[in-house]
């Protein structure tokens, strides 16, 4: 355990000015940002259709949550794999790493783990910014209804659902990056596989939940269509893609720490 933590205080020293965990935080603040600008200028178009407090937030929440996880979250997950496992592929620094009195599968498992906690931050701050924009909505335009529904519950719990169905992706991608050291291989697959993901997943192959890179948008449009008919809430979080996710995650972190294991330090 030891171990494990001092190799994580080493991946956030040597990723803290990459552009991978600074996307993390600026991402967040640049989308609900714009979301919010427009929402503020164009305030009195939106006020004449007259929406409860609920349907107000599910639309403004809305913007943010479709931008992010259909199509932000699978490429940043794809750039934030590649970009934690090259900054020891660019400096050539695999074996210095491993001459170190650590185990291998503590420095492999420490940047996983960073890359989840980069990951949850960033989803984290769009719920938090989402909720903190749209009561600044409220104080600059009174007339908005914001303040009649608490939104918290249902947007951690949608973007709970996108963390988890991001991870097989994040492991696939993490397999990638271990074994090419260059940019063009593990980031064009993961283009392609994103692109696909998007076209299975809208329109409707009963089997796109095969492709990791579906699993964000399944998991919104499944999320949504429960939610025309029913309490909001109650949404299932554990679908056919979520689970497939889990599956991938397991399998490929695994199947990355052998590949780790097995990496020459001569």
């Amino acid at each position: 355990m030891h171990a494990l933590y001092i190799s994580l205080v080493s991946e956030f020293y040597k990723s803290r000015k990459t552009l991978a965990f600074w996307a993390a935080i600026l991402l967040p603040v640049i989308i609900c940002g714009l979301i919010s600008f427009g929402f503020y200028t164009d305030s009195e178009k939106i006020l004449k259709l007259n929406y409860p407090a609920m349907a107000l937030w599910g639309r403004y929440s809305g913007n943010a949550l479709g931008v992010m996880g259909m199509l932000i979250m699978p490429f940043y997950v794809i750039f934030m794999a590649f970009s934690i496992s090259n900054i020891e592929h660019k400096n050539d620094t695999w074996k210095t790493l491993f001459a170190q009195p650590l185990n291998r599968f503590s420095i492999y498992a420490a940047k996983y783990v960073f890359a989840i906690l980069t990951i949850l931050i960033c989803l984290f701050l769009f719920a938090a910014l989402t909720v903190a924009f749209g009561h600044l909505l409220q104080v600059l335009v009174p007339r908005y209804s914001f303040s009649g529904y608490n939104p918290i519950p249902i947007l951690f719990k949608y973007y709970g659902k996108i963390f988890l169905s991001s991870l097989g992706i994040l492991s696939l991608q993490f397999v990638f990056s271990l074994l090419w050291s260059d940019f063009l291989k593990p980031m064009g697959i993961g283009f392609v596989g994103t692109i696909m993901g998007l076209i299975t997943a809208n329109v409707g192959w009963k089997y796109a939940y095969f492709i990791p890179y579906s699993h964000p948008t399944l998991a919104l449009r499944i999320t949504n269509e429960a939610k025309k008919t029913a309490d909001p809430l109650q949404f299932p979080v554990f679908t056919s893609e979520i689970i497939t996710s889990l599956i991938y995650a397991v399998i490929l972190f695994l199947i990355g720490y052998v590949i780790v294991s097995k990496k020459s330090i001569k």
